[in-house]
């Protein structure tokens, strides 16, 4: 089988190489899966790239998702044929991942996989969708209604961004959507649905105030940072702002006066090691609402001679939508 290997010799110099290994090299598991799609996340840009000490286990195949077809099994809960996801529990990082023919992991970790979706979608939409759809249901959960106000997606153009985008739209909500790339992918996220479109350079700008005009009910924010904080102070009463990624720095130069002042909520999400039932309820979202059209308009594929390239491109920020990396190929 084919593998996309990430190593780091004595001198911790890390290298990659497409390779060929067979299923004695494969680490221990109850659950082979022939993985038929794999992807591209931020956080696998990170590994790739070497941007980030991301990996924690050497030598490592990247990928954080991955969907497929069960090969072999010995768990009572998974069995042969069983069509699978995977998202996130430290795989691509502390255990082997998603960008090879075949993949071995425990059988807590694979979620079933709607009907509704190919194993092709079920990648498209991987990690960054399924963090979307837990993001649109903290809100729905905290009481934010499309009656309240709008909703600001910071990095809309991206994975997370996207699928936020055509799901809050689907749902009845008036979307803001924030990008650094507005001029060229103005149109774009339109057609998932944005009703108004907002600069990054503004979203994420430095010395903002601890309270701003109030302009959306609740938002859905990747970057934390200085975005973060800025769309905490414009945030309505009571409003609810999600929190699930880093991608503008870990930092959040803020204040308590949103909190204390005007009640805001701050949401975190964890969708990697979140419970099975909570990532069969997002998927089962994803199903009702995300619009398949809509999916297919975010996709661009590629194989694993495509994987070194994507990943640089998804941490300069220049990757739209979800890139789906077809592992056979």
């Amino acid at each position: 089988m084919r593998a996309f290997l990430l190593s780091r010799d004595d001198e911790k110099v890390v290298s990659h190489a497409i390779v060929d290994l067979t299923d004695d090299d494969l680490p221990e598991g109850e659950v082979t899966v022939a993985v038929e799609y794999s992807t591209i996340n931020y956080k696998d840009g990170l590994a790739i790239t070497n941007t980030s000490p991301i990996v924690r286990t050497w030598p490592m195949v990247p990928g954080v998702d991955f969907a497929g077809t069960v090969l072999s099994s010995s768990s009572e809960d998974v069995s042969v044929g069983d069509r699978v996801v995977l998202n996130g529990w430290d795989v691509g990082e502390k255990y082997w991942g998603g960008l090879a023919e075949r993949a071995r992991v425990q059988a807590e970790w694979l979620t079933p996989l709607p009907e509704e979706f190919s194993t092709y979608q079920a990648a498209a939409i991987g990690t960054a969708g399924y963090t979307a759809m837990l993001c649109v249901m903290e809100l729905e959960e905290h009481g934010v209604t499309p009656d309240d106000g709008p909703i600001v997606v910071s990095g809309a153009a991206g994975g997370v961004g996207s699928v936020a985008v055509a799901v809050l739209a689907k749902l009845g909500y008036e979307v803001i959507a924030s990008s650094g790339r507005i001029d060229e992918e103005g149109d774009y996220l339109r057609s998932l649905g944005a009703t108004e479109l907002l600069d990054r350079s503004e979203l994420g700008a430095e010395g903002g105030r601890p309270l701003a005009s109030t302009r959306w009910a609740g938002g859905i924010d990747v970057a934390g940072s200085h975005t973060l904080a800025n769309m905490l102070a414009a945030t309505n009463p009571h409003g609810v702002v999600v929190a699930c990624g880093l991608a503008q720095g870990m930092d959040l130069p803020a204040s308590v006066a949103p909190f204390i002042l005007r009640g805001i909520t701050l949401v975190g999400v964890d969708s990697v090691h979140e419970t099975a039932e909570r990532r069969a309820a997002a998927w089962a979202r994803l199903g009702s609402d995300l619009d398949a059209t809509l999916l297919d308009s975010m996709i661009t594929e590629i194989g694993l001679d495509g994987v070194e390239a994507a990943a640089a491109d998804i941490v300069a920020g220049r990757i739209r939508g979800r890139v789906v990396v077809d592992v056979t190929r």
